[in-house]
């Protein structure tokens, strides 16, 4: 298989004797895969795969407008390569104008680290992992779950000079433990598996077993909720994704104002949270440009090479940006702001314990399970609680309770937060396929919306 560079010059080269189209871009990610699983305190099996995807986007122009054609292989013979040009090419002269068309980035010049070989994973990332899960495969609680570890490295380039190129990896570990009919999840994010503190989650999982010696039944109802990081990220995250400037311009969203434009502005919590993502946050980077093979109310293939920089959603409690490409920005005057592939949220300093502690009764609600979408014009979500809801009671974790369907909304969440944790690295369980980079503190809810009683064990 040759390089991934090699394919990217491959690619312009043919763009170029072609000379069908006014522009090319063409993004190559190589991609590492590793994974390990284990079941009934033992392994069951693992597996290493290696992959490579090819997106080629032809653009054609003509005065302002753009025609776009987009064409996706994960063949590697260079031999093919003429060939995906030039189906790229044929559909950007039959595709309708392109609504976000917008002057590609220049600029000239490959970064330094262009060249070098691309690195990858195997088995032997989760050697520590598998050690220290071994020690509980010995105790009587039975472990299940996997660990997972992707490795991409992307190259972008274009026809008007832009190289870019980014590696990111990606990893997962998610455990549940039984004992008999109770059942606990932990979860966590690391980019490279150097520190997963797998005794940790075994020791976390343990204690919330012991809680389980004792069960309650609770009716559907409304009940002051501790929500931990893990679902406060798995609601947050779908905030995130929701918040898209077009579509809360259009009055499409729960972003938009009532009576016209957008809820920019708005005050939604008097507590001090501020939601942002940033490219740089320490332990949780990720691609500080975009790379995008298709377009989307968030992102623009206009816009491949661009600089991705911090942006605060919500800044102290008050709601200060949605996402704009290039071409949404100038049509309604904003800033362009492009999301990075991490969340967090800051503004608490209270300790989970110190929050049990101070709650005369009610829930801890430590995951979250299969959200989906109510209404988006309020972003109304609904849900089930799974592997573990407890009863509080006087500062204590006394006992487990029935699993929830429940409907809530992020923004009404925020909006009746009565306090936050100090924030930590979690991983959301709902979305961990496709986001584990998340910062996220614990919330205090007074009126949570277990919306009726699930029978879901």
């Amino acid at each position: 298989m040759i390089r991934a560079q090699d394919v990217v010059g491959l690619v312009l080269q043919a763009a170029g004797d072609s000379g069908r189209c006014d522009e090319t871009v063409v993004i190559v990610t190589d991609r590492a895969e590793a994974s390990l699983r284990w079941a009934g305190n033992s392994m069951t099996t693992n597996g290493v795969a290696r992959s490579r995807s090819t997106a080629v986007i032809s653009i054609v122009r003509q005065g302002n407008t753009a025609r776009v054609g987009v064409q996706r292989s994960s063949v590697v013979d260079p031999d093919a390569i003429p060939g995906l040009v030039a189906a790229a090419e044929q559909a950007a002269h039959s595709a309708p104008e392109a609504a976000d068309a917008a002057p590609l980035l220049t600029d000239s010049g490959a970064p330094a680290d262009w060249d070098d070989p691309v690195p990858g994973t195997g088995a032997g990332s989760f050697a520590e992992v598998a050690r220290a899960l071994s020690t509980g495969f010995g105790r009587t609680d039975r472990l299940y779950g996997f660990a997972h570890h992707i490795v991409e490295t992307t190259f972008l380039a274009t026809s008007t000079g832009v190289r870019r190129r980014f590696t990111q990896p990606t990893g997962s570990v998610e455990i549940n433990a039984k004992r008999g009919a109770a059942s606990a999840w932990a979860g966590m994010s690391t980019p490279w598996f150097a520190d997963v503190p797998v005794d940790a989650l075994l020791a976390e999982l343990s204690m919330r077993l012991d809680w389980s010696s004792r069960t309650v039944d609770l009716p559907a109802g409304r009940y002051e909720t501790l929500m931990p990081p893990s679902t406060v990220a798995d609601m947050m995250i779908y905030l995130g994704w929701s918040m898209e400037g077009r579509g809360a311009m259009e009055g499409r969203t729960a972003l938009s104002a009532p009576g016209g434009g957008t809820r920019v502005g708005e005050r939604l919590t008097d507590l001090p949270l501020t939601l942002y993502s940033d490219p740089h946050a320490p332990g949780l980077e990720c691609s500080p440009f975009v790379h995008a093979a298709s377009s989307s109310e968030r992102m623009s293939v206009f816009d491949n090479g661009m600089g991705i920089d911090r942006v605060d959603w919500i800044r102290q409690g008050t709601i200060s940006a949605l996402s704009y490409p290039r071409a949404s920005a100038a049509e309604f005057g904003v800033a362009p702001a492009v999301p990075a592939d991490n969340l967090l949220m800051t503004g608490g300093e209270a300790s989970l314990a110190d929050m049990v502690a101070a709650t005369e009764r009610g829930l801890l609600l430590t995951t979250l399970w299969y959200i989906r979408t109510v209404d988006p014009t309020t972003l109304l979500l609904t849900g089930l609680t799974r592997d573990g809801v407890y009863l509080i009671e006087d500062g204590e974790i006394t006992a487990a309770v029935n699993n929830f369907r429940f409907n809530e909304s992020p923004l009404d969440l925020l909006g009746r937060a009565s306090e936050a944790g100090v924030a930590e690295q979690t991983l959301p369980r709902e979305w961990a396929d496709w986001a584990t980079r998340a910062v996220m503190p614990t919330l205090r809810i007074p009126d949570f919306h277990m919306s009726s009683v699930s029978q879901a064990q």
